[in-house]
């Protein structure tokens, strides 16, 4: 996923893909970005460069769109 402008304050964060195959690293990050594991789970974060720098490893398993 490209680092698109979102000018909400906020971000729904969305697991779209397994993180069976994923590397521990990953793991840990989609954890860290409120992400239970569970395919279609969701978790609203503020937009800030924290976590975009958290999207940009996982960008391959999460979905990322504005709330506001």
């Amino acid at each position: 996923m490209k680092q698109e402008k979102i000018d909400s304050p906020k971000l729904k964060i969305t697991l779209r893909r397994s993180i069976i195959s994923s590397l521990p690293k990953q793991r840990k990050t989609i954890k860290a970005l409120g992400l239970t594991g569970k395919i279609s789970g969701y978790s609203v974060r503020n937009n800030d460069s924290v976590t975009w720098g958290m999207i940009d490893v996982v960008k391959h398993l999460v979905e990322v769109e504005g709330v506001n």
